[in-house]
């Protein structure tokens, strides 16, 4: 066990022979820290958290009472191999939240990245990747294989289907269901998720210039009207555009997936 001689463990916290605390870290009480986990610096386990598995904490997250970190997947086909959960930088991980490893079918790794927010009860499954700035609301969910990328937000009461993709910027509307892919800066909403538009607000909000929202307010509608079977006006919408937001959703459109997606209404 390996403990920073300035990190603060509360009597009652449980640090497991084989465990790595960083600088600065406050471990408070009845917290569990297995033995196969690496906390870095300055972070912040409140009361009642445990933290488990082969699981890696960047610098700077916070987690909050009751929430579960590096548990095993809860998944049938897993065997006990030992998998991985790599969590990012200036994290905040609230109430009951839970976030599990991988499986050796799966890639054997979960991955979040940086400065997300992970509200009350949020779970992240198995062999998930999560990118920067992610934003899930009280009780959103992630089956077991997604790939959310940067600047996703998720509404609360949110289920994401397993394998499903969502691309850059995209929002989830509360109490949706989503079981296809979401092209990048899509808007879903709708008990089964339906894709209504674009999240306008938050491409407004991140300061994209009018020009670039144009486009891609023309581009949603060529995906919506335009002639021939949807990946082909993908593909024709490529060779015509030469937005870098519109070559995002082309992009994403045309990559492999183990699903289909919401098409615009």
């Amino acid at each position: 066990m390996t403990v920073s001689p300035d990190a603060i463990v509360h009597p009652s916290a449980v640090v497991e022979e084989g465990a790595t605390i960083g600088a600065g870290c406050r471990i408070g009480p009845f917290s569990l820290v297995g033995p196969k986990v690496w906390l870095g610096e300055k972070v912040e386990l409140k009361s009642h958290v445990v933290v488990t598995g082969v699981t890696e904490i960047g610098d700077e997250t916070v987690i909050f009472p009751g929430a579960v970190v590096g548990e095993i997947p809860q998944d049938l086909k897993f065997q006990g191999e030992e998998t991985r959960l790599i969590v990012g930088k200036r994290n905040r991980i609230r109430e009951g939240a839970t976030m599990n490893t991988g499986t050796k079918g799966g890639g054997g790794v979960t991955k979040v990245g940086d400065d997300c927010l992970f509200m009350t009860g949020a779970h992240v499954g198995h062999d998930v990747t999560v990118g920067d700035r992610v934003i899930m609301a009280n009780q959103a969910a992630l089956a077991g294989h997604c790939q959310i990328a940067d600047d996703v937000i998720i509404g609360g009461l949110s289920g994401i289907h397993q394998w499903v993709r969502i691309g850059r910027g995209a929002i989830i509307g509360a109490v949706t269901m989503v079981t296809n892919d979401v092209m990048p800066y899509g808007l879903v909403q709708a008990p089964r998720g339906e894709l209504d538009g674009l999240n306008l607000v938050g491409l407004k909000r991140k300061g994209v210039a009018r020009s670039e929202i144009t486009s891609l307010r023309a581009a949603y509608q060529m995906l919506a009207q335009g002639e021939g079977a949807f990946l082909d006006r993908a593909r024709r919408l490529g060779e015509e555009n030469d937005s870098e937001y519109v070559r995002e959703i082309v992009d994403f459109l045309l990559e492999r997936t183990d699903r289909s997606f919401l098409t615009p209404k």
